[in-house]
């Protein structure tokens, strides 16, 4: 096949989520002090970015070096499953922070873990499954006709997975306006019982909607052109289009080891650590609720 310069960007945009997600994924897998559910959620979010960054690299590879229709179809399964499993998990995450909020008291207590070991289940579960439709047959190999914008998934293969997309934005935009809430109640109580200035409060609410802006704002806007294409677009359509859409629905996977993991202040910390060749499992901790990650 001759080489196509789209393929080469994706490529090497699933090597540097690769090499991101895969730090992430090092650090929380060898710091005891991150077990906590907050940090199992993130290490899911972040494996899965690592799973979409390597199918992209295979895809490339399989495609363009060792053709085969068997091998294509696990790499696209493998692709399915881990952006299904990416946007599951910051469904989770947004989830955990919601309740860490309105259950504060409760929130460290087994039952915490329980929850989170149970949502875990259900957003790999529900991934794989996604993933294993084209592998079982789900496909259009034999039916062209029934292709859509990204073959070999067929046009309700992908309009299920869009409608999917657009309910856990749903879900996230109506959670983090709830949390928007909370927290800018809460900054106000505060405000008034410590005789603050209204600016604080201001400065406070003013960062809070700030946060939910880039969250929301970067998960919309990568990954919404995709899900519209992908229920309005027709097979026949010229690949650019796919192309178009589909890379910056890759770049989700590129922003989020920023925006949930090295904003943390004790993932910085083991990565200074570990940059300054002191990594000690021991380092000091302080608790974080989700809502600061």
């Amino acid at each position: 096949l001759a080489l196509n310069p789209w393929d080469v960007v994706l490529c090497i945009s699933g090597t540097i989520i690769s090499c991101e997600n895969a730090i992430v994924v090092v650090v929380i897998f060898y710091t005891p002090a991150f077990r906590a559910p907050m940090f199992l959620l993130i290490g899911s979010l972040a494996t899965a970015d690592l799973l979409a960054g390597l199918g992209l690299i295979l895809h490339f590879a399989f495609v363009y070096f060792i053709p085969s229709e068997a091998v294509s179809l696990l790499t696209v399964g493998l692709l399915v499953t881990s952006f299904t499993a990416s946007v599951s998990s910051l469904l989770t995450i947004t989830i955990d922070r919601y309740l860490s909020l309105c259950n504060a008291l409760t929130y460290y207590s087994e039952r915490t873990v329980t929850r989170t070991y149970i949502m875990l289940i259900l957003t790999w579960g529900a991934s794989i499954c996604y993933g294993l439709l084209p592998v079982m047959g789900w496909n259009c190999l034999k039916e062209p006709s029934s292709c859509s914008v990204v073959k070999p998934l067929t046009k309700s293969h992908l309009i299920i997975l869009s409608v999917s997309f657009f309910t856990v934005f749903a879900v996230m935009l109506q959670l983090y306006v709830q949390i928007c809430r909370i927290v800018c109640r809460h900054a106000h109580q505060i405000a008034v019982q410590r005789h603050f200035l209204a600016s604080s409060h201001y400065v406070t609410t003013r960062k809070g909607i700030a946060t939910l802006a880039v969250i929301l704002g970067t998960f919309a806007s990568c990954w919404l052109p995709f899900a519209v294409y992908g229920l309005l677009g027709d097979y026949s359509y010229p690949a650019l289009y796919t192309y178009a859409t589909l890379l910056p629905a890759t770049y989700n996977s590129m922003l989020n080891p920023v925006i949930y993991a090295f904003r943390n202040q004790e993932i910085q910390k083991v990565l200074w650590a570990v940059c300054c060749g002191c990594f000690s499992s021991t380092l000091p901790f302080r608790s974080h609720s989700p809502s600061d990650v």
